[in-house]
């Protein structure tokens, strides 16, 4: 346990750490990559160029230090990351590096508010989080390794099948090469894809799995990711398995991870809805799949949002859901219809996603609710489901970055 005046001191620092965190988390970063190059291969660098891991890490600093007199209340967000660094591969001998230039940082940032008393009073903050999150990574590498075709770090696959599900987004089926067996998964885990050449970063990336569980090969299905700033490149493994990646490629994958998950088994035991805006149709539609074959009878509502007919991915796949099983709707919403989508079918209304639609559509009520797509449009769920009283514990989502700003992004500006 961390001592008495450790959290006191933690507690007193905690409104003056808050004021600065991003410009710590920028400093720290530099530092970081400086004094360790090796660690920036665990790091996705659009990210970094973005800001959008300096936001990550700078909000998990402050709900730690908020919190750090009741460290339960972080465990949903422990899980979360334990599962993240997991995919990347990270060890209990990264965690004295990451401590080492986080406090530095401090030092750099704070100047001579940063006495000696504060930096021992954060230093054994940082060390007893790390031992939590090593003790987590631990289990969860025994977890991997000790299942039916599992693994820990790096396994090949070859690519069995490319193939496009609209215009931006494409689908490849990878199988193990040493054509060993399969570890089940959790419908919505994703999987490490690991790319090392001469024209791509080292930099692994994560792709949700988009098939049900159970079947013989592991299916991803990704969206060309163009650049996040003028000055920035396009997604360069993106464009990578779209351009180059072909059926015999073989590709370095890890194993599956991720705490956003359903289980089929029990899932049926009431409604489920599932929102899926853009490319966060994939962990979902995983979801639908697996609990269909799992439980026939399962009542299920699954809400597509895509821009139109040509950005819409797996058009017949969700169509079929319906067929599949005899309680599950389907509703498709384009934001920005093309000529002629409506007339021919290919959506079931214009539109968003909204409070009036979720309240006429969805037995808000009772349902458990899970969902996953950009910014904006998790964020407008999330504001909507509150407008509609759904408990927080009826809502799961996938969200990159602190939940503060899921909550600040349905704000008008």
């Amino acid at each position: 346990m961390l001592s008495e005046k450790t959290v006191q001191i933690v507690k007193e620092i905690t409104p003056a750490v808050a004021a600065n965190a991003e410009t710590i988390t920028r400093r720290f970063y530099e530092r970081m990559f400086q004094g360790n190059p090796e660690v920036k291969a665990f790091f996705n660098q659009a990210h970094q160029h973005s800001g959008g891991q300096q936001r990550a890490l700078a909000g998990a600093i402050c709900a730690y230090f908020t919190h750090i007199d009741n460290p339960a209340v972080l465990m949903p967000a422990v899980e979360l990351i334990a599962q993240k660094h997991c995919s990347l591969g990270i060890k209990a001998e990264h965690y004295p590096i990451v401590g080492k230039h986080l406090l530095d940082a401090i030092k750099d940032v704070m100047g001579e508010a940063a006495t000696d008393e504060i930096i021992a009073a954060v230093a054994e903050a940082y060390g007893f989080l790390a031992d939590i999150f090593i003790g987590r990574e631990g289990a969860i590498y025994d977890e991997q390794q000790s299942m039916p075709g599992g693994w820990n770090g790096y396994r090949t696959f070859v690519v069995d099948r490319k193939v496009p599900e609209s215009d931006v987004v494409t689908s490849f089926y990878l199988k193990p090469e040493d054509e060993g067996e399969l570890p089940p998964f959790k419908p919505g885990q994703y999987i490490t894809v690991h790319i090392d050449d001469l024209h791509t970063p080292t930099s692994p990336r994560n792709y949700s799995l988009s098939d049900r569980t159970g079947e013989q090969h592991f299916r991803i299905s990704v969206k060309r990711e163009e650049r996040l700033a003028p000055d920035a490149p396009d997604g360069l493994i993106s464009c990578h398995l779209h351009e180059v990646t072909e059926p015999g490629h073989r590709i370095q994958i890890g194993p599956p991870c991720g705490e956003f998950t359903v289980d089929p088994e029990t899932a049926a035991s009431k409604p489920i809805v599932l929102l899926a805006g853009g490319i966060g149709v994939t962990p979902l539609l995983s979801m639908a799949k697996s609990i269909i074959h799992a439980n026939p009878e399962a009542v299920i509502y699954f809400v597509q949002a895509a821009r139109n007919s040509k950005a819409h991915a797996f058009a017949d796949e969700i169509r079929n859901l319906a067929q599949t099983g005899p309680n599950v709707q389907t509703q498709v919403l384009y934001d920005a219809p093309l000529p002629g989508d409506l007339v021919e079918g290919n959506c079931d209304k214009a539109g968003f996603v909204t409070t009036e639609f979720l309240r006429d559509w969805t037995p808000y009520e009772e349902a458990d609710f899970y969902f996953c797509g950009p910014r904006p449009f998790m964020a407008n769920i999330h504001a909507s489901l509150q407008e509609l009283n759904v408990d927080e514990h009826r809502m799961r989502y996938e969200f990159f970055g602190p939940k503060q700003e899921l909550e600040a992004a349905a704000l008008p500006a």
